[in-house]
């Protein structure tokens, strides 16, 4: 289209267009001039006419006021004879249409208005503005027409008789590309009924809207509903956003998408809703819709034919069968971005495309009605007995074994070569060629079970056997099988079936060894190594020369590498320390880890008093060597005990392993790095329950029970958010005791009470003190652990307030640290206490929370304004498989609190990438060995910064 730039006063002329005689169709489309922002009157110069004289001409809007566009043309009949001819402007035309805001067609034309002779008329026509006009011999006529749209795709010049025979011809291919396309997707949609498989409401789907799409193209849609050119291009705009939409449906229906990705299904949804909402947006804004339509149904195709060729490739017959269809469907693809781009611009291309369109989908018919039934005779009543116990079998795993003891020919299944990597017909043959398939000590009982079913002409075979495959490796198999006796009472035949159990027997095999071994180090555990011991003990009864000998070892200082470095540490040291102390060891020695950083050996291979005691310092040179971890040195010692075998007196086992741990106790409470032989005197020297108690009931009049406190770090500017209280007991004979070493004492003997009150009132004493010198805001917070006993008893209520009236501090910043077992052995009156202290201006904090079975259920009963996430979820050393769910736990629980309005820290934080995880998740506070291990209560005034607290 030739465009002109207005200007002021009148058009210039323009140059006219000579009609032959003898000429069907001339496109104009290049030989008008348009006008633009006019008004609503136009001025132009006509072309000259025979006697060479340019006229001018006025022409004025339908509607006053408006401002259309305008274009110009003109005709020359030079012949003598008078010509009808018509002036064809098509609404739509997919030539040229383009991708971006499209021109979806609609009436192109308003009037026409000549400059001389009859005027044009208008003709009625569904799919093109048609006039019919009259052109005098030897007469040049000059034509306006006035636009409804400033789009003019194409306009032509036809002679009447050859447009109705286009029409004409067009109308024939319509009807059939319309039937055929109904009568597709009628059959699709019974179909659907009939089978009722997801793929056929998908593929109907498809082919409804193909139809439609047919229907709008052609005209017939307009018919039906007598549609006016502004609700056309709406129509058409929700069509092709359907056929997008149905397509991506289809294939995602057809291929399983969800089967091989769980993402595939929400990808697959957004796009929908996506296009869903597209169809909205065509109502007010139809050409940005169907432009975006576009785009979206190339891309699926584009997406699709990726997705079956990858399918393919990895053998999804599905994927493969969609192939020539899918392939069919991305060249119509190819052609049509061609034709809507205006490189393609013959008239036929757009009806070729519409039936190439119908064709792809009657392929797609074709392709799922192959698809699903390709397996329909495997479901019809009429199989015989013989074909469902083939099919049984096949589907059980299990593959057919025939001996023909007359003939001594064994027939297998052709899984059953093709398993074990042989060409068909490798295992079949006379039965003594198996000998060498079978494993070694697999042979005898192959041959002791076939000679006995031969013998007795009876029985059943049940028998596990390994068959060599081609690499070399051994698969176990199952062997099930029957004789058939023949009619002189002789085996004619064994026959049953071979299944690989070689996975079953894996897993046996594995379950075995985790029973009686360490899951980290892999050696024995305690009931497997005092299995050795009652052997060792038995042999040593009858045989003088054979005397046990059990060594007990112990790691010192083991818990301070967990709590500096971390678990992962930890575990790297078990693991060094268990292969150098393998590689020392004898055949007949045993290496066992009995617990945590506790191992004990068998000793069989020497019984001197002088070779043990080198043995012992061969073992203290091995453990006190450095461990490396991350850059970093590990020093080690060892407390080490061993007790020898005493043939006047033999000992029982218990007695002899009894004795190797006090040796090493001792050891250890020496300052440990010790050897020590047992004797009986170091029974005499045990400390006994009782006097434990004693002592601990003395503790605090002596000053040997000591506060500590473990940081809790805000993680948001990592600075000290609060401490929690732990007890250290320095006792004079023992050493440091830490919680786990006195507190079930104390809480047998009832001075846990005691021990609770004083850790409260120490604790709320600093707490009022750091609050006094620092006046933040929030303020610092400390918790305490609670007894289930000192839960239990009325006193303490009475003991909270008069703590809280003596040390003030911040309302809910003492907090009291339950753990959940606690609050279940009682709930209801848990429930009642716990309100009581919360009201009294206590804080509550839920300790090692996940780790039972109630939290969840219980959370808004109890008024907890804390909870503790147990270490457990936060850090897993060796899990790095099931890293993805510790993640989403850890979200889930902070979460949750978060809705719920509580505070969260998180116990266990042992490294930077611990910390940082935990920051991303939300996580308000934290405690590990990441931030310092408990510190002294002048160590903890220094870290908040007020150290000029009076002591």
């Amino acid at each position: 289209m030739v465009l002109s730039v207005a200007l002021p006063g009148p058009a210039a002329a323009v140059e006219a267009v000579r009609v032959p005689l003898d000429a069907q169709a001339i496109d104009l489309t290049h030989a008008v001039v348009a006008y633009h922002s006019q008004g609503d009157r136009l001025q132009v110069s006509t072309a000259p006419g025979s006697d060479g004289i340019v006229r001018r001409i006025e022409v004025s809007a339908r509607e006053a006021g408006t401002q259309p566009a305008w274009i110009v043309f003109a005709l020359t009949n030079d012949t003598d004879e008078q010509l009808e001819r018509l002036i064809v402007a098509p609404h739509f035309r997919l030539v040229g249409s383009g991708v971006i805001w499209p021109d979806l067609g609609a009436t192109r034309i308003s009037a026409i208005t000549a400059s001389q002779g009859f005027a044009p008329e208008h003709e009625d026509s569904d799919d093109a503005d048609v006039f019919r006009l009259t052109l005098d011999p030897g007469t040049t006529v000059t034509y306006v027409a006035e636009l409804r749209t400033p789009n003019l795709p194409q306009i032509s010049l036809w002679e009447p008789d050859a447009y109705k025979d286009k029409i004409t011809s067009l109308t024939l291919y319509k009807g059939i590309i319309i039937g055929v396309a109904g009568l597709l997707a009628l059959f699709l949609t019974i179909v659907f009924v009939v089978r009722g498989a997801v793929i056929f409401p998908a593929a109907a789907a498809l082919a409804w809207t193909v139809l439609t799409y047919v229907c709008i193209d052609f005209g017939f849609w307009s018919k039906l509903f007598d549609l006016e050119g502004s609700a056309e291009r709406i129509w058409r705009a929700c069509t092709e956003t359907v056929l997008a939409a149905t397509l991506l449906v289809f294939l995602f229906a057809y291929l399983n998408l969800n089967r091989w990705h769980v993402r595939a299904s929400h990808i697959t949804a957004l796009w929908l809703i996506f296009l869903a909402a597209l169809i909205g947006l065509a109502v007010y804004d139809a050409p940005v819709a169907a432009g975006v339509a576009r785009i979206s149904l190339a891309t699926i195709a584009g997406i699709g034919f990726i997705l079956v060729v990858y399918l393919a490739a990895h053998g999804y017959d599905r994927a493969v069968m969609l192939i020539p269809s899918w392939f069919l469907l991305l060249a119509w693809i190819v052609g049509a971005a061609f034709t809507v781009t205006g490189k393609l611009t013959n008239d036929l291309v757009s009806p070729a495309l519409i039936g190439g369109l119908v064709l792809i989908v009657m392929l797609i018919g074709f392709t799922i009605m192959q698809n699903a039934f390709a397996g329909i005779g495997l479901g019809q009543q009429a199989i015989g007995d013989s074909d469902r116990k083939a099919l049984a079998l096949a589907g059980g795993g299990d593959h057919i074994f025939d001996w023909n003891v007359d003939a001594d020919q064994i027939y297998v299944a052709p899984e059953v070569e093709s398993h074990l990597g042989f060409d068909r017909g490798a295992l079949e043959g006379p039965a003594s060629a198996w000998l060498d398939l079978l494993h070694p000590l697999d042979r005898d009982r192959y041959q002791a079970v076939l000679d006995t079913m031969l013998e007795q002409r009876r029985g059943r075979i049940h028998q596990e056997f390994r068959l060599r495959a081609v690499d070399g490796q051994y698969l176990w198999f199952l062997f099930k099988a029957r004789p058939v006796v023949s009619a002189d009472g002789e085996v004619a035949r064994i026959i049953g079936t071979l299944a690989d159990v070689t996975e079953t027997r894996i897993s046996q095999e594995r379950l075995l060894h985790d029973a009686v071994h360490d899951n980290l180090t892999g050696l024995p555990n305690e009931g497997l190594f005092h299995d050795r011991i009652d052997r060792a003990l038995v042999f040593a009864a009858n045989d003088p020369e054979i005397q046990p000998v059990i060594f007990s070892l112990d790691i010192d200082h083991f818990k301070t590498v967990n709590e500096t470095i971390g678990f992962s540490a930890g575990d790297s040291v078990l693991l060094t320390i268990a292969r150098r102390l393998g590689r020392i060891l004898k055949a007949q020695d045993t290496l066992s880890r009995i617990d945590g950083d506790h191992f004990a050996i068998l000793i069989l291979s020497e019984h001197s008093p002088e070779a043990l005691m080198a043995f012992a310092n061969v073992i203290q040179r091995v453990v006190s060597t450095p461990v490396n971890f991350a850059d970093r040195e590990i020093p080690l010692t060892a407390s080490i005990g061993f007790a020898a075998y005493d043939p006047e007196q033999p000992p029982r086992r218990e007695e002899l392993v009894k004795n190797a741990e006090l040796a090493m106790l001792y050891a250890k409470r020496n300052g440990g790095n010790r050897i020590e032989a047992y004797r009986p005197m170091l029974r005499n020297m045990r400390s006994d329950r009782l006097g434990l108690e004693a002592d601990l009931r003395r503790c605090l009049e002596r000053g040997e029970m000591k506060i500590l406190f473990q940081p809790i770090i805000r993680l948001e500017d990592r600075t000290v958010a609060g401490f929690q209280t732990v007890l250290r007991w320095d006792h004079p004979r023992l050493g440091r005791l830490t919680p786990t070493e006195f507190l079930p004492v104390a809480e047998d003997c009832g001075f846990i009470v005691d021990l609770g009150i004083f850790a409260l009132e120490r604790t709320g004493r600093e707490l009022a003190a750091w609050q006094n010198a620092l006046n933040v805001d929030p303020p610092i917070f400390a918790s305490v652990n609670i007894s289930s006993r000192q839960l239990l008893r009325h006193d303490l209520l009475h003991d909270i307030k008069t703590l809280l009236a003596r040390c003030p501090v911040a309302p809910g910043s003492l907090k009291l640290e339950l753990s959940e077992s606690l609050i279940m052995e009682n709930p209801e009156y848990a429930a009642q206490m716990l309100t009581r202290i919360h009201d009294l201006g206590a804080g509550l904090l839920l300790d090692d929370f996940g780790t039972g079975y109630s939290s969840l259920s219980y959370l808004q009963r109890f008024p907890f304004d804390t909870i503790k996430i147990d270490r457990s979820f936060v850090h897993q050393p060796g899990q790095g498989i099931r890293q993805g769910s510790r993640s989403a736990i850890l979200r889930a629980i902070v979460t949750l609190a978060q809705d719920l309005g509580m505070d969260v820290i998180a116990e266990g934080a042992e490294s930077e990438s611990d910390t940082i995880e935990l920051y991303q998740l939300g996580c308000e506070y934290a405690q590990g060995s990441a931030f310092g291990h408990p510190i002294s209560m002048a160590d903890a005034r220094k870290l908040v910064g007020a150290s000029t607290i009076a002591a």
